[in-house]
């Protein structure tokens, strides 16, 4: 059967709108998942009705080809991370998390063993993974599995440092501020705004263009995979390193109980014979485990992997956040800029908290050549040989070149971002 030309045209004006219909269906889609927890998924002993209620109470985010770009920024304890989180939550257009997976390590930890096993890492992995999704499209509700005790009509006093968020310290989120108010202090905020709101806080995420979430519950690069290969996300990671001997120095002020044993070894210069080595083992593990897998370069992580030494950020702080903002496509804006010219110039005096970012970021990166003896030092050195390697950090071979500061122990590198 011969047909005209009439029923061709109108059957391909047909088919064209079916296909469109399809694309526009598919970008458009929700990729909201409801919350309710079962035992493969990590069950929070959350009743069924309480599963319900935030099912049917929270909204269906829907999911759309925008501009947002998403930041990880992976980390270790002590290693510079809140100065790093800074340099994206002083952006107006960036929606800044600090630390959201301290929620799921605390939930979950009391129901795991302390084996550190396989099956417990997977365990942590996957609840973790799943709160990031949920939190890079702006479902902070998903946050309220967590939360203990758990938030009533989403609104909750207990999210972790939330006043280190400039975006949870702002309205709409806090409405209760007026003009001079607008650079509080963590504290400050947390005392003036009450009570979080988290349908505020997942307003103004999704108001802002782009949104960063600072994580040292994520061991390796790797574990993120799923995530980096999601094209719903355009998730970009920075990975921040430090030098070992560096991290052992301020983990040994600032955890003074847990490394009380190196403390006493640094006091004595007697290396006390139940010292727990793992506390430095795995950070150099995890260091070089990750890194090696963003070195290789696997295809998974093209454009989307940039390793950052704390060192050369610490050295060089307006020119190494510039090549970060480059990596992401993201302008970097003026109050960036101010920030980091306000607060990488302090004394001594301003640099009294633990968690604090004021401080003279070219000294503090040395500091810890003058808190740890020669012997803790070469012990590190030994222990952690390949990953200082791997990272360009030199070995001091006496306490004379230690406490040299003319003599740099960092390689000059540039590690430049897969791209």
């Amino acid at each position: 059967m011969q047909c005209s030309w009439k029923a061709v045209l109108l059957l391909a004006l047909a088919s064209i709108a079916i296909q469109y219909t399809a694309i526009r269906t598919f970008t458009a889609k929700s990729f909201h998942s409801c919350p309710i927890p079962n035992p493969v998924n990590c069950s929070l002993s959350q009743d069924t009705d309480v599963a319900d209620r935030l099912c049917d109470e929270s909204p269906t985010f829907t999911y759309n080809l925008s501009r947002k770009t998403h930041v990880l920024i992976l980390a270790t304890t002590r290693s510079g991370s809140s100065f790093v989180g800074q340099l994206f939550n002083q952006h107006f257009d960036v929606f800044y998390l600090f630390e959201p997976l301290y929620h799921v390590q605390y939930t979950l930890i009391p129901k795991l063993t302390q084996s550190k096993s396989t099956t417990d890492r997977r365990v942590m992995l996957g609840a973790s993974r799943d709160l990031l999704r949920s939190l890079y499209d702006c479902d902070l509700y998903f946050l309220e599995n967590y939360i203990k005790p758990q938030p009533v009509n989403h609104t909750t006093d207990r999210l972790f440092r939330r006043g280190a968020s400039k975006a949870l310290c702002s309205p709409p989120v806090c409405e209760s501020l007026g003009a001079v108010d607008l650079h509080l202090e963590e504290g400050d905020c947390v005392k003036k705004c009450g009570t979080l709101n988290l349908t505020l806080a997942t307003e103004s995420c999704r108001e802002h263009g782009h949104v960063a979430i600072k994580t040292v519950r994520v061991p390796e690069v790797s574990d993120l995979r799923a995530l980096v290969e999601d094209p719903r996300l355009n998730l970009k990671v920075i990975q921040l390193v430090r030098d070992p001997r560096g991290i052992l120095a301020s983990r040994s002020e600032t955890f003074r109980d847990t490394y009380r044993l190196w403390r006493i070894w640094d006091g004595t210069g007697r290396k006390p014979y139940n010292l727990d080595v793992t506390q430095l083992t795995t950070v150099c593990e995890d260091f070089w485990n990750s890194v090696s897998t963003g070195l290789n370069r696997p295809p998974w992580l093209k454009g989307k992997y940039m390793l950052v030494r704390y060192e050369d950020l610490a050295r060089n702080p307006m020119k190494k956040t510039e090549e970060i903002y480059d990596f992401l496509g993201i302008p970097m804006d003026s109050n960036v800029e101010r920030w980091i010219q306000n607060n990488t110039r302090g004394d001594r005096s301003s640099s009294k908290h633990k968690y604090g970012t004021v401080r003279n970021s070219a000294a503090t990166a040395e500091k810890w050549r003058f808190r740890l003896s020669y012997e803790i030092v070469a012990f590190t050195q030994h222990a952690c040989q390949q990953v200082l390697a791997q990272l360009g950090y030199k070995i001091a071979g006496s306490e004379e070149e230690l406490k040299n500061l003319s003599i740099s122990l960092v390689e000059e590198r540039d590690f430049l971002p897969f791209s």
